[in-house]
């Protein structure tokens, strides 16, 4: 089997490396950046500026190649990659959530931002609570992480990494 994306879009913000980027969109309030819609896909945006949040899905275009285990930005222990969030993975797409601002032809302005500038944006979904939001959640590892102070990745899955990914 073939698969095969191409980016809709690219994702524009104030992080021009891995390094320094909040970890998690919850952890970047105030961080402003906008997300540019190629002109081809303009009209899919229709009805999307009702919206307060939407989902960014994308391609983590500055990492490479994947570990099955490596340690997560907020806990001292590795893990399976599939119980983290790292973007070192077989099939390197991120998601995040993040406020949509305002709409301007092809242009949305975003904020809680956690991602790299220039990142190929792969689909975009509304955030609907009613679909999105769970009750009675377990957080596995994360219940008792030891790092949840850390609020800003560091390098360690930038590309050229150990495959541990440290």
């Amino acid at each position: 089997m073939h698969i095969e994306f191409r980016p809709i879009g690219i994702i524009h913000s104030p992080y021009p490396d891995p390094a320094g980027v909040p970890i998690q969109g919850i952890l970047a309030k105030n961080v402003r950046g906008s997300v540019e819609v190629f002109p081809e896909f303009g009209e899919a945006l229709a009805d999307l500026d009702g919206f307060s949040h939407i989902i960014l899905i994308y391609f983590f275009h500055r990492s490479s190649g994947f570990a099955q285990k490596c340690r997560p930005f907020l806990d001292t222990r590795e893990r399976g990659v599939f119980a983290t969030r790292a973007p070192r993975r077989p099939n390197p797409i991120g998601i995040s959530i993040v406020g949509l601002l305002g709409m301007h032809a092809c242009r949305m302005d975003i904020d809680s931002l956690d991602i790299v500038d220039g990142t190929p944006l792969l689909d975009i979904k509304p955030y609907v609570p009613d679909f999105d939001m769970r009750d009675a959640v377990r957080t596995g590892w994360y219940a008792t992480a030891a790092n949840k102070g850390q609020t800003v990745s560091d390098s360690r899955f930038v590309t050229g990494e150990s495959g541990r990914g440290r």
